[in-house]
Formats: structure tokens, C-alpha cells, sequence
């Protein structure tokens, strides 16, 4: 079963260097303008402005998240990077980026 290919957010995957090994049919759809699924192979490093560069660069090093929102072309998007481990070792970098709702309910549970 590969839910996952055609789960409705962008996901992105890459190793330790920052190869892409994998995405899903919304991120090469996201990413069409940059090549799509024939990213995969290639440094996201390369894909991303200087500054973008060096705050992903000190992620990696230091295996740290991101979690942000972002509004482009009038879709706000979640965004959430964070490591990913395999066996217990870091493995690379995970990337989800979600379309939510400009208003959505937020909940506190006790």
C-alpha cells in the first residue's frame, strides 16, 4: 500500500547531505517549475536562496525543526522539517508542507 503517493500535502524526503531520495505526487507537482520528480537526485540545497540555504544547512547540523506557516499565491501552508532516524540514526530530513485554512478552530485539551 503507498498511501502516501498521492496523500493530499507535499511531502519531501532526503538523506543526511540533503539528496533528495523521495517525494509524493503533490510535491512533484509543487516543485514542477523546478524539474518535479527529476529533483530526485539532486542537492535541496541548490533548490533554495542563500539565506533559505544557511538555515537549512545549521538544521542539519545541529538536527534541529522548522515549523512554519506561509501564505503564496493566496494558500496559507503548514510547513514542518524536522530529521528523520532510521534505526536509531539520523537518516536526512523530512519536509510536509500542508494547505490549511486562513481561520481554523484551535483547541485546548486537558
Amino acid at each position: 500500500m503507498n498511501w502516501l503517493k498521492e496523500f493530499p500535502a507535499a511531502v519531501t524526503v532526503c538523506d543526511k547531505e540533503g539528496i533528495l531520495l523521495e517525494m509524493n505526487d503533490k510535491a512533484a507537482k509543487t516543485f514542477e517549475s523546478d524539474g518535479g520528480y527529476a529533483l530526485i537526485g539532486k542537492n535541496m540545497l541548490d533548490c533554495h536562496p542563500q539565506a533559505a540555504r544557511e538555515k537549512l544547512e545549521a538544521m542539519m547540523k545541529t538536527r534541529s525543526k522548522n515549523i512554519y506557516t506561509i501564505e503564496k499565491n493566496g494558500i496559507k501552508k503548514l510547513i514542518y522539517q524536522t530529521p528523520w532516524y532510521q534505526n536509531g540514526e539520523h537518516a536526512g530530513f523530512v519536509e510536509l508542507s500542508l494547505e490549511i485554512p486562513f481561520e481554523m478552530p484551535h483547541f485546548i485539551r486537558g
